[in-house]
């Protein structure tokens, strides 16, 4: 099963082929993709994104993480979590979102197991 390539970003909205939703935030893996709703842990943009925000992507098989920080970068990603990541023995790579999109949408189209989680907007 292949990860799904995000078809379109702009400020607060991203498409991820296969879904018709539209979502603000997102979880994408191999097979699937949905919306991340911060609330569920607790998120906010600091600290930021925590492991409980990526553990149902890795839980999916995936080699590597990219996780999106927004347009702004506003959205930290602590050391610990990378740790965390690492420690899984996922390559994590974490960019401004734009970037972060371009780089997992490659990784996709390479066939590699990819998941990411992506902010939106800030």
């Amino acid at each position: 099963m292949s990860s799904p390539e995000i078809a379109s970003l702009s400020w607060g909205q991203m498409k991820v082929q296969g879904s018709t939703k539209t979502y603000k935030d997102c979880k994408v893996w191999p097979g699937g993709s949905r919306a991340w709703d911060w609330r569920e842990t607790g998120t906010e943009h600091s600290p930021g994104v925590q492991p409980a925000d990526v553990e149902e992507v890795i839980k999916k098989g995936v080699q590597t993480l990219v996780i999106g920080r927004g347009m702004s970068e506003a959205l930290k990603v602590p050391p610990s979590t990378v740790e965390y990541l690492e420690k899984q023995g996922i390559d994590v790579r974490v960019l401004q979102t734009e970037q972060a999109v371009k780089e997992y949408n490659a990784l996709a189209a390479q066939g590699i197991r990819v998941g990411g989680v992506f902010h939106s907007t800030c």
